[in-house]
Order: C-alpha cells, then structure tokens, then sequence
C-alpha cells in the first residue's frame, strides 16, 4: 500500500507483532511498555524505510558524517524496550531524553501520560529537525525538542524523574547527576574498558555520598558514540595490515602496544578446562578480564585474519586481550565434546606469551568457580573530587569527571 491513510491497518498489525515479540523474547515485561509499542507508530519516524523494515528488530541508520561513520540512528527496539524496562519510568515523572530521534521520546511520553513531561535534547540540528516533525506528525506535540550539547543536559528544565541517554557516554557528566531529582534514575550506555552496556543508576541519598550513582542493572548494547564537550573515543591500533585491531579506552593513552606483526612470532596456548554453552554470553567474563588483566584490550580481527591463520577463532564483537610493548595474548575458544559447548581457553604470542596464556586461563578458572551465574558486578560512580582512600573496595577507572568503582 502506497498512501500513509492506506497501510495503517498493515502498519498496525506489523507493530502489534513487533510488541508480540519483544513480549516473548523478554526484553518486555512491564504491561505499559508494551502498550506503549503497540501505540507508537514506528514508521513515521524511519519514512524512507518499507513498512516492513522499519517493524523489524533492527536498527534503521539516520545519518552518517563526512567521513561514513554512524551518528544518529533510530535505534533497535529490543535495546529500546530493555532501557525503558530500565528506567521504570511513571506517569507523571519528568523525563529528560539525551540524543534524539523521536521515537524513543513518543514511548517516553506514553508512559509519562498527561501528567508528566518529555525533553529530548540532541547536538545536531538536523537530528532535532526531523525529530520536531516527526513527533508532531505522531500526535505528540508536548515534548520538547531542544538542540544543545547533551554533556550540559537541560539545567532550565531540571530536576528530572529519569534521564535516559540513548548515545554512547565515557564518563557520566556532573550536569547529569545535578539535573536529577531526589531518589532519580540515570540509564546510559556506559562504555568500560572498549565494552558498552546500557547501566541503569540510582543517585544515591546526597547527604552521606555526596552526587554518587549506583548501578542497579546492566544490559550490553551498542549505540553511536557521543558528540559534543562528551565525546570520547576509543584508540584503535591496527596489526597486520589492518586485519586485526586492538582497541584501548581514553584512560589508557599510556598503555603499551605491541609490534605491528607481533601475531608472526611463536604461539603459546594454554586451556582452561572451563566448559561454555555457544548461547551462554561472555559478558561478565569480559568484565572480569578487564579489571584483573595488565594492559587489557579489546582484540577483533576480520574475516581474513581467520582464514589466514593469523588468530584463532574470536566472537564476532571482539576478544578480550592484554598487551605489552612486545606480546599480546587473547582469549579463544575450541570446540568441546558436546557440540553445544566450547572450551574457553588462550593463544599468545611474543617473549611473553607463556605468562600471558597462564594468566588469562588462572583468571578464567578463578570467574568460573566464584563468579560465574553470579548476581554480576555493581558499578559506582563517585565525583572525581572525592578523596580516593574514600572510594569503596573494588577495581578503580579514573574518567574525566569520576571515579568509576566495579565491585564484584
């Protein structure tokens, strides 16, 4: 169907089965939000997409920059739906929306209702544009769109019930924790160490920390990177030609790398004897490697690296790894005797590759035995101004503005 008055119907029954899904697939458990999907006609936020295209679990690419990278996007619904269930967002709570598009504010102001209020806020005009036009084009004339830098959020229009970031961060701004009211909420896509996951924070009572945040749940996830006073981006340093990548995190500018063809040199490989299902995720683990490994990396290698022996098989997302100025080990895996499972193990190469594979296997067998279907860790995050002998137990990031704490 061509005209817009004509495919409603259709459209209806394509967002009734994307609710449907999402119900089923659990990233919906809170009735409201599911209505909420239900009521939000998705496409008219993604118009140059098939009806069908912009009803699939998937991301729809807004906007590249001059030099093809991805800078605004509406994002895929599953992660969608897991922020929001996230945010236990309320009717009548004030709600302030970091990086724009539209769609995502229109779920907001279903579940805010009459009573409550809507801002998203996003850097680039363009992005604001489409976003004013497109939700006044969905009924939802009452939010408020405003092109500011994301970092300074919306003091005018502070304290908010929940802040909700729906772009890649580095460190959480001050704005942020000073624009939330009392007993507020803060779900963003944190990345830590090159690893991203949409954090859930509660402020923490100002009296006895101060503007502090506690994490209450993690969701990995990816989204375009931050733009503006926030913008921090990883350090990627290529080997081989470009074959394969290890990528570093702001904070780490003084970590040493290893040579260019260091993968040329010796292999040592060590196995841990620790058993995986092929669908059980290795999140955790990662976050473990990387508060316990020197020199932890991400490790991602392209098709051809693979087929030319260069690694060993690594996920399609990237290895944890470790680096020095002349070796490099990574995390791998070999097919097991059930064939649902892999067995998690390490290649290294270089004068210190045998330390290497031995710590990455000892560190994996110590997250199997004490760690592993665990509850998973918790993150704090305290204002860089506080003493560090004040800072809870636990491994500690140094960002701009915080002291990032994860807490096993």
């Amino acid at each position: 169907m061509d005209a817009e008055s004509n495919d409603s119907q259709y459209a209806g029954t394509l967002r009734a089965a994307l609710a449907d899904l999402l119900v089923e697939q659990g990233a919906i458990h809170d009735d409201r939000i599911a209505t909420a999907f239900r009521l939000v006609p998705r496409h008219l936020f993604v118009p140059l997409v098939p009806l069908e295209i912009a009803y699939a679990d998937d991301v729809v690419l807004m906007k590249r920059d001059a030099s093809g990278v991805a800078i605004s996007s509406v994002s895929q619904p599953t992660v969608v739906a897991l922020m929001l269930e996230q945010a236990d967002v309320r009717p009548g709570h004030r709600v302030l929306e970091i990086g724009s598009g539209g769609y995502n504010a229109a779920l907001l102001s279903e579940l805010v209702g009459p009573d409550g209020e809507v801002t998203t806020i996003d850097i680039d005009l363009d992005v604001t544009i489409r976003a004013r036009e497109t939700l006044d084009a969905a009924g939802y004339p009452d939010v408020r769109v405003l092109r500011t830098d994301g970092e300074f959020g919306d003091p005018a229009g502070a304290p908010y019930d929940r802040i909700i970031v729906t772009v890649t961060a580095w460190d959480i701004a001050p704005a942020w924790m000073e624009q939330l009211a009392p007993g507020g909420r803060i779900v963003v896509p944190l990345r830590f160490r090159a690893q991203t996951r949409s954090i859930g924070f509660d402020l923490l009572d100002a009296e006895s920390s101060g503007h502090s945040l506690e994490s209450r749940s993690m969701v990995v996830c990816g989204f375009v990177n931050m733009q503006g006073a926030g913008a921090a981006y990883e350090r990627w340093v290529p080997l081989h030609g470009g074959l394969v990548s290890l990528s570093f995190d702001e904070d780490q500018e003084s970590e040493p790398v290893p040579p260019e063809r260091v993968l040329d040199q010796p292999k040592a490989s060590a196995w841990s004897g620790v058993l995986m299902n092929r669908e059980e995720p290795l999140s955790d683990l990662d976050l473990w490697l990387a508060s316990t490994l020197p020199g932890f990396c991400v490790l991602s290698a392209e098709p051809r690296a693979l087929k030319k022996r260069i690694v060993a098989p690594v996920p399609r997302w990237g290895a944890s790894a470790m680096a020095s100025r002349n070796s490099l080990g990574y995390l791998t895996s070999r097919p097991a005797a059930d064939p649902d499972y892999v067995e998690l193990g390490a290649n290294a190469h270089g004068p210190a590759a045998q330390d290497f594979v031995q710590l990455l296997v000892d560190q994996v067998r110590v997250w199997n035995e004490n760690l592993r279907g665990g509850k998973g860790p918790t993150l704090r995050v305290d204002p860089a101004s506080l003493p560090p002998d004040q800072l809870p137990p636990g491994f500690h990031l140094r960002t701009r503005h915080s002291h990032l704490t994860l807490i096993w």
